[in-house]
């Protein structure tokens, strides 16, 4: 046969030759010895862990063997017989028909989810693995755990071995709960080496995956551990993979926490497989329970542990009651029951010990039962094994279906399998008392009582406080305060002891104590005298007071009253002056003034309180040319400064009105005058210049309202022409308008404090005073009367009201 030949079918093919670069081969390595060595230890260990996967299901197979020789009645040998005829027959493996037959007998949890895979068969919650499959996987890794016995390293290896690695799990971990709160790594498998060793121990209060499920008390699933945020073992290999951890406990006693590692993030499980997670905790907790709880409900028998309890409450000062569980026929806890009650018991209710002692917990206290109630509490530390502390915690009890409350400090701890319960009713009289302590305290009061027969004083804690001693120190007597007093309060001091000692009053006393370390303090001293039956003086009780603050606060407010009356005094007289400079220029009710064509009566209303002094002015002045200028104007901000603002503005105004311009020059000049010469003052002003031989007004303003014309029986405002305020800028130039007057046509130029209103508007403030002036009649007084008592202004502004009348 020659070398062209080609294989026939089942040849093995020619090897590729070594090295040859067309066929892409890298070249083979020479192995080390330290490879040859990893892979002997390699080979070597999935070895080991195989035959421990056949051992184990050696073992469930003999144990279903055991089952047969129980039910048949036979010999083991015969039992294996049976055993192969009925493989043989049912056409399944040795370990699918040794896992239904342990099912069928049990009937535990493991069986009941087995179960439930067969009621789902042939429907759309149907499992992706059958029966068979999850059967075996959870009673193999069941018999590797009971093999196991109490070695948690070996249940962790046959728990991902056998049940976890065919979900997809790459690592377990089996914590073990420490009574402190810490967790400690009891087993683990599929995490290097070490990882584990940096993870055997984790303090208590630091937030692991594991943590979460015990505070929980429920399986608790994490998709990503990354995004949760929470470290734990192989976070480092595995850091966005998913992670499930369950708690691990029998009896309602939580020994540890379960926890699941897989490397890629976790889809959502369907509810059969978290009950395959439970199931497989709860076989863990088997073998992590070195010392089961017992029915103790049915046994009248008292463990070792619950005897030393006892002991140990009945050796306690406090009120102690010791707990046991009481199991339901599942084996969850349903109850806790009365064990011992310790000699100072005190029942809320006041019920004896005999009434209490050995009942269950929910007959004994019902109440207890309320959500975040005693019951939870103690539910909770006999599952976790963290203790509970709280104080002043309400309780409540019924007595004849009357809930009646008291307030105790609670202690809550577990000790082996059992809860040592610890409460201290508050007592009424002690809770008044710690209330007057701190009452006390933060009055800065001392008390004491004086026994004058025996000469024995007693002081409170806070008393040697206030006098700066400490407690050892002996007490001063009442007779020695003299001399731990400022001289200047002697006679005070004698007067108090007098009234007291001689007198047999009650009595007090302010004086200054000049303590031992230089500090001086302001105290209050009230004592009455305490009578024997003979009515002659027994004692003196009293209470001491620091009353420096006190007093120093009453210096300070005085130092201020008398600043304040100063700056009143100041204010009150300012106001006067500026008072009595408005009304020497402008009277509040100047007589009508008489011009060539015109008639010109005025009202001045001043402010109502005599510190809003304003800045308002008017001035009717025939000029040399024959005409007569009319103005009103206001200065900005009350007081004297807005008094002397006014005097300058309106002499300054009449003074450039001698020179003959316009109204709107004549401001122009005035704004001049304001920004330059009146330090900061601002001002609004209307100007205007009648001619009586045309009765042609020429006017201008600069930032007031304008007047109102009374014409026929009605009213109209003048229009708002430009005009900025005085002062506001340098140079302004204002507008000027001309109106042609009618014989007995009025107009009226006014301030804004006739109309100034906080709730609207200015020009709707206008609007009504024109309607107001339209609406009156009469002669030209009776109007400005009217004007001013019907205004709607609420400013308590000054108001300044000018009416003309043509002739």
């Amino acid at each position: 046969m020659t070398g062209d030949t080609q294989p026939h079918d089942g040849a093995r093919p020619q090897p590729t030759p070594v090295g040859d670069p067309a066929a892409g081969v890298v070249p083979h390595q020479v192995p080390t010895p330290m490879g040859r060595l990893v892979a002997t230890v390699e080979r070597l260990r999935r070895e080991v862990l195989e035959a421990q996967a056949a051992a184990d299901g050696r073992a469930l197979v003999e144990l279903a063997k055991g089952i047969l020789i129980g039910q048949l009645h036979c010999t083991p040998a015969a039992a294996a017989r049976q055993l192969d005829l009925l493989c043989r027959e049912s056409g399944t493996s040795p370990l699918e028909l040794a896992a239904d037959i342990v099912n069928q007998a049990s009937r535990d949890h493991v069986s009941e989810i087995a179960a439930a895979f067969v009621e789902r068969a042939g429907t759309d919650e149907d499992p992706a693995e059958p029966y068979s499959t999850v059967s075996v996987r959870l009673r193999t890794a069941e018999s590797g755990m009971l093999a196991a016995d109490a070695d948690t390293q070996a249940v962790a290896d046959s728990l991902l071995t056998n049940a976890l690695s065919p979900l997809g799990a790459v690592a377990v971990a089996v914590w073990t709960a420490v009574p402190d709160g810490s967790l400690a790594l009891a087993g683990h498998a599929g995490f290097p080496p070490g990882e584990a060793v940096r993870w055997r121990h984790v303090p208590p209060g630091v937030s692991t995956v594991a943590r979460l499920a015990l505070r929980e008390r429920r399986l608790v699933t994490l998709p990503r551990l990354k995004r949760e945020g929470l470290p734990s073992i192989g976070h480092l290999q595995w850091p966005d993979g998913g992670r499930m951890a369950v708690p691990t406990g029998t009896g309602g006693r939580i020994h540890g926490v379960l926890e699941i590692c897989w490397p890629q993030p976790l889809a959502p499980q369907p509810p059969q497989i978290e009950r395959q997670v439970e199931a497989l905790a709860e076989l863990c907790a088997r073998t992590m329970d070195a010392a089961p709880p017992r029915e103790l409900a049915a046994t009248e028998g008292v463990l070792p542990d619950v005897a030393e309890l006892i002991d140990l409450a009945e050796g306690l000062q406090d009120p102690a009651v010791v707990l046991t569980p009481v199991l339901d026929a599942e084996g969850r806890l349903g109850d806790f029951r009365i064990r011992h009650v310790g000699s100072r018991f005190v029942d809320p209710v006041g019920r004896p010990r005999g009434d209490v002692n050995g009942a269950l917990l929910l007959e004994a206290y019902p109440m207890a039962a309320g959500e975040s109630g005693l019951f939870d509490i103690i539910e909770r530390v006999h599952a976790t094994g963290e203790a509970f502390r709280a104080e002043r915690m309400s309780l409540t009890a019924l007595v004849d279906q009357i809930p009646l409350t008291s307030v105790a400090d609670i202690s809550v701890s577990r000790h082996g399998s059992a809860v040592l319960l610890i409460w201290r009713i508050e007592d009424e009289r002690a809770r008044l008392a710690n209330l007057l302590q701190h009452a006390q305290r933060l009055g800065r009061i001392g008390g004491f009582e004086e026994n004058l027969a025996t000469g024995e004083t007693t002081w409170n804690a806070q008393l040697y406080a206030l006098h700066g001693l400490p407690a050892t120190a002996p007490p001063v007597r009442l007779r020695e305060l003299p001399g731990h007093a400022h001289p200047d309060d002697s006679a005070a001091l004698d007067r108090f002891l007098r009234a007291l000692l001689r007198h047999c009053r009650p009595a007090s006393v302010n004086f200054r104590l000049q303590r031992s370390d230089g500090i001086t303090r302001h105290i209050r001293v009230v004592a009455e005298p305490v009578l024997d039956a003979d009515q002659r003086l027994h004692a003196v009780r009293g209470a001491y007071q620091d009353i420096s603050a006190q007093h120093w606060t009453e210096v300070a407010l005085a130092a201020t009253r008398d600043q304040l009356a100063h700056s009143e005094a100041e204010s009150a007289e300012r106001n006067r002056l500026a008072l009595q400079l408005q009304h020497a220029i402008m009277p509040p009710t100047p007589p009508a003034i008489e011009a060539p064509g015109l008639r010109v009566a005025v009202r001045y209303r001043p402010a109502e309180t005599e510190s809003l002094v304003g800045g308002d002015w008017y001035d009717t002045v025939v000029l040399p040319s024959g005409l007569i200028m009319l103005s009103v104007g206001d200065v900005a901000g009350h007081g004297i400064e807005a008094a002397t603002g006014m005097v300058v503005l309106r002499n300054a105004l009449r003074g450039l009105a001698v020179t003959g311009a316009g109204p709107a020059q004549l401001l122009s000049w005035l704004n001049t005058v304001t920004h330059h010469l009146a330090k900061h003052v601002t001002a609004t002003a209307v100007c205007g210049l009648f001619d009586p031989r045309t009765r042609v007004m020429r006017w201008a303003r600069a930032g007031h309202l304008p007047p109102v014309l009374l014409r026929g029986g009605g009213a109209d405002a003048f229009p708002l022409i430009e005009g900025l305020l005085l002062g506001a800028l340098p140079d302004v130039t204002y507008v000027e308008r001309e109106v042609r007057l009618e014989p007995d046509d009025t107009l009226l130029m006014f301030t804004d404090g006739l109309v100034e209103r906080r709730d609207c508007s200015v020009q709707d403030s206008l609007g009504h005073l024109v309607q107001a002036a339209a609406a009156g009649a009469g002669d030209l007084d009776g109007r400005l009367d009217r004007l001013l008592a019907q205004s709607r202004s609420d400013t308590d502004d000054d108001t300044c009201v000018i009416g003309i009348q043509v002739g």
